[in-house]
């Protein structure tokens, strides 16, 4: 499986300090789909330069993690972009409101690295036709917590937030990506409200979570298993289109975009193509 496959695929992506190198090794083996090294809002500015130094020696040791940087604008953008860059792992970008930033951002990295665009501001789910379809992406996610404090809505009310998360659905789908990451449920100990926020999300079209915790992992796995339906679906695409090249089905057609969302149905499914 690619890279850009592994993200389109996860079900599961769990946050880790990069400051708490202690932690990368547990979390690696959480059984979260995706490890997400912090750099951004779990890392004190006094230690970010110590963060970036253990996520460059993960890297370098061969693990694989998906590194969420700085914002676009903060004094420690531009040398997270730096380590990303040589580093070639895939990347998730906080504060995503502009196509032209993830653009420039795509630039510095090679080709085939996946971007995920943390849209968690009002200007960024404005913008998240634009953002989601902009090179590199390969789907978005949901920064409930931030976006709720800008609207000075609670962040625990599905209600509240409900617009904007149908909106991130319907811009990943316009962009012919993925579709998104829902945003972290703060409770570590309670289920119920994990287990609310699981349907919530799985209903208005979501198949994956961010994970603060790895006792939250098992549960957001077993959640966003594709159904029957689907899986069929994803094993009708990828018999029609063969080789590979670009074929139409059920009127639909078949380019990358839709086979990587087969792919990663099957794979979130437990199975190999073919």
């Amino acid at each position: 499986m690619t890279a850009r496959e592994a993200v389109a695929a996860a079900r599961s992506l769990l946050f880790v300090p990069g400051h708490r190198p202690d932690r990368f090794d547990r979390a690696a083996g959480s059984g979260a789909d995706l490890v997400v090294i912090d750099l951004e809002d779990a890392v004190a500015a006094e230690r970010k330069a110590e963060a970036r130094e253990n996520v460059r020696r993960r890297l370098a040791d061969g693990h694989d993690a998906v590194v969420r940087i700085n914002a676009v604008g903060t004094a420690e953008h531009e040398a997270d972009a730096e380590l990303v860059a040589a580093a070639g792992c895939a990347v998730m970008l906080p504060k995503a409101e502009s196509a032209d930033d993830i653009a420039a951002l795509a630039a510095r990295l090679a080709e085939d690295v996946p971007i995920i665009p943390l849209i968690e501001t009002a200007a960024g789910v404005a913008n998240a036709v634009a953002v989601c379809g902009a090179p590199g992406v390969v789907r978005p996610a949901f920064g409930s917590v931030d976006l709720a404090a800008q609207l000075g809505v609670d962040h625990h009310s599905h209600e509240a937030l409900r617009h904007a998360r149908s909106t991130l659905v319907i811009a990943a789908a316009t962009a012919r990506r993925a579709a998104p990451i829902d945003g972290v449920t703060t409770e570590i100990d309670d289920e119920s409200a994990l287990d609310a926020d699981l349907a919530h999300a799985a209903t208005l079209g979501f198949t994956a979570k961010l994970c603060i915790h790895p006792r939250q992992v098992a549960a957001v796995n077993e959640r966003f298993l594709p159904d029957a339906e689907e899986t069929a679906w994803a094993r009708a695409v990828l018999r029609a289109a063969g080789d590979g090249s670009v074929t139409v089905y059920n009127g639909q057609m078949i380019d990358r975009p839709v086979l990587l969302r087969a792919r990663a149905v099957l794979a979130r499914a437990g199975e190999r193509e073919g």
